[in-house]
């Protein structure tokens, strides 16, 4: 067996968004319960936040004009002719010459344009003296200035976040539709595989992490996920755990035998579960090139590196994608980056993307980032990296001190 044509990083992507479609079962829930799931129809705002002109500060609410040319050294002087009550409609109007006490949050009165900060003002037996002038609009925020009825305030796709679920309750809205919650099953393969639990090791074992790190991470993202266990590397036992598994779940997640060894079965087990089949074989990055995505009767299939570093890199990079288009969400191109400057000069080989993990620490206000070199096998530098580095594929290395992107971790 031998790989398919390669593909780069870029590629990569687009052959997800191409190959990807959302899940079509959509179900109504509470907003308060809908954190994390991504909605499958726009929402409409059905009138205005705030829905009144209303103050961002405890003070006077005043005519602006009143107030210019007032300082410390020749205050303005106002006519203190009341005050509005919280959670009550503003009645009074304001008369050029008046002021009305105002909480923060509380109704703009008629009449009035602005509102001049308490801290900025002295109330001496119901005349106000103010100490610098407002300019209309101040301190205020108009009705419909926050959101206004009629526009789209949440397109589909959007995931819910706790702001998310914030804007929505401000409008009263208690439901919504929303994407059903994923299902992923993961099942690890190779013979040298034993369970994470084994206490004493026999020679040429291994405990399987990769199903706590990439299953961690799949429930970082809101999926659920079905552990299938380990199987050996034989057709007929792999084939069989894998379609018993694949046939629960909305996506199929397997570790180990991505490559192109005498035992790697995982490609032809993969074309076994239904077409059009593999899309990606074979990624130009390092580490992770024996990377293997598909789709099955519908299904994503996602076949991960067996080493720890790669399969966690790798799942980050592309099962993230993969899967937030498999839940509906609108993603932006490439996963989100942050940028600091790197502590050393790294080399890389020209028409491949390398990726490098980093450690994250601030000096002199400035983000930095330290490069983690170890080998793709090696577990301790997951655990002390905060991030890794991309190296696109038309460069030939970065240089101490530029600025890198960092797809942080999470």
């Amino acid at each position: 067996m031998q790989f398919f044509k390669v593909k780069t990083a870029e590629e990569t992507f687009a052959l997800i968004d191409k190959n990807i479609a959302s899940i079509s079962a959509i179900e109504t829930r509470l907003i308060e319960d809908a954190l994390h799931y991504v909605l499958a129809e726009p929402v409409t705002a059905a009138e205005n936040v705030p829905g009144f002109d209303r103050s961002t500060v405890d003070g006077y609410a005043v005519i602006a004009k009143d107030t210019y040319g007032s300082s410390e050294t020749m205050p303005g002087f106002l006519t203190v002719a009341g005050e509005v009550a919280m959670g009550k409609a503003a009645e009074m109007t304001v008369k050029r010459g008046e002021a009305v006490y105002i909480p923060t949050g509380g109704m703009m009165p008629p009449g009035s344009d602005s509102v001049i900060m308490i801290e900025h003002c002295e109330d001496i037996g119901g005349l106000l003296n103010t100490y610098r002038q407002v300019a209309p609009g101040e301190n205020v925020i108009r009705a419909g200035e926050d959101i206004k009825e009629g526009e789209i305030l949440l397109e589909a796709g959007t995931r819910l976040r706790p702001q998310e679920l914030g804007a929505l309750a401000a409008l009263g809205i208690t439901h919504v539709a929303v994407y059903r919650k994923l299902k992923a099953g993961y099942l690890s393969s190779g013979d040298e595989i034993v369970p994470h639990g084994t206490k004493t090791l026999e020679t040429g074992q291994i405990r399987d992490i990769n199903y706590l790190t990439v299953s961690g991470l799949a429930r970082e993202w809101g999926i659920e996920v079905i552990y299938g266990g380990i199987v050996s590397d034989q057709f007929d036992i792999f084939q069989s755990r894998a379609r018993e598994l694949f046939d629960q779940v909305d996506c199929l997640i397997l570790s180990g035998g991505s490559s192109v060894g005498t035992k790697d079965y995982t490609t032809e087990v993969i074309q076994s579960l239904g077409k059009p089949g593999v899309f990606v074989h074979g990624i130009s990055i390092k580490p992770g090139k024996p990377t293997i995505l598909a789709v099955a009767d519908g299904k994503p299939v996602i076949g991960l590196p067996g080493h720890p570093a790669s399969a966690m890199i790798i799942f980050r990079l592309f099962g993230e994608r993969l899967l937030r288009k498999l839940k509906g969400e609108r993603i932006e191109k490439k996963p989100e980056r942050i940028y600091a400057r790197i502590t050393k000069n790294i080399a890389s080989a020209p028409g491949r993307s390398d990726y490098i993990r980093v450690r994250l620490f601030e000096k002199d206000g400035e983000w930095w980032a330290e490069p983690i070199i170890g080998k793709s096998g090696l577990i301790a530098t997951l655990v002390k990296s905060d991030g890794i580095v991309e190296i696109v594929s038309e460069k030939e290395g970065i240089s101490q001190g530029e600025f890198v992107p960092v797809i942080a971790s999470r």
